[in-house]
């Protein structure tokens, strides 16, 4: 963790307009256990529609866990997840991105044998014909459809700021610029909240600020952002609400300030003082 201090907006930032809305997310009383092994326990939070809600803690904390159950990658072992007002516990990952859920992976999940704009298509999947006959007859309307999939992905590149690489074969492109990709590839499913699992992991400062900015571009938007992230000068600048974990439970929430000044949030990732 770099620092544990809440940050002011740079003064030539443009100020974000968004206003949180009422609950799109409520974890409830969430628990997960692997083999006796409790990982996330009694969890419970909630993530207002229009925020950017950060999720913190120290390494084994639970976060990516508490992603996967989220997600439907893992179902829980007690308690409920709700997304826009329906119990979502446990529903494969396809069904809650037909319901616009969406998120990106710690690790690059990059189909590195397509072209960039290819990536980003494969998003858009759930909003294509994928009828056997119309694509082997070509029907007008499939080909429409893909002209228009191709536009808007041709859009969201440009919108997290890969205009220069729409062309380009994904294996040619910089760790940095992949990273921002995976982001345009999970906004292609048009989703109501995107979940970010460490987008900044293993940039450098620079790249670090382009995340930065198309994380606050994408929450103005009104997409809802939920974001585990270990850099907290980021996470202290964009966050609106921050939930802190350890040991898989939770430890404490509030605003970046108010999180970032509880003993219980700084013993855990400092130790407490002998």
């Amino acid at each position: 963790m770099t620092m544990l201090t809440a940050q002011k907006p740079s003064s030539d930032a443009a100020p974000v307009a968004r206003r949180a809305g009422p609950p799109l997310l409520r974890v409830e009383n969430l628990s997960r256990e692997f083999g006796g092994v409790l990982a996330i326990g009694d969890l419970s939070f909630t993530v207002a529609a229009g925020d950017i809600h950060s999720i913190i803690g120290p390494n084994g904390a639970g976060k990516t866990t508490l992603f996967n159950l989220v997600t439907g990658v893992y179902k829980p072992s007690g308690g409920r997840v709700l997304f826009d007002g329906a119990d979502v516990s446990g529903q494969a990952p396809y069904k809650l991105a037909a319901r616009g859920m969406s998120r990106s992976f710690q690790n690059l999940q990059i189909f590195f044998n397509m072209t960039a704009l290819e990536n980003v298509m494969v998003g858009r999947h759930l909003h294509l014909d994928t009828r056997l006959l119309p694509a082997l007859f070509r029907f007008p309307s499939l080909v429409r459809k893909d002209s228009e999939a191709r536009d808007r992905a041709a859009q969201l590149m440009a919108d997290v700021g890969l205009s220069r690489y729409l062309g380009a074969d994904a294996d040619s492109m910089p760790y940095g610029a992949l990273k921002r990709l995976e982001i345009a590839r999970a906004l292609a499913s048009e989703p109501k909240m995107l979940l970010l699992d460490e987008p900044a992991a293993g940039l450098n400062a620079t790249e670090s600020r382009e995340i930065d900015a198309v994380i606050k571009t994408v929450a103005a938007s009104g997409v809802t952002i939920i974001l585990v992230e270990h850099d907290m000068k980021m996470v202290m600048g964009i966050s609106d609400h921050i939930t802190a974990l350890n040991h898989g439970r939770k430890l404490a929430e509030g605003t970046p300030a108010e999180v970032a000044a509880n003993p219980d949030v700084i013993a855990a990732y400092l130790g407490a003082a002998p």
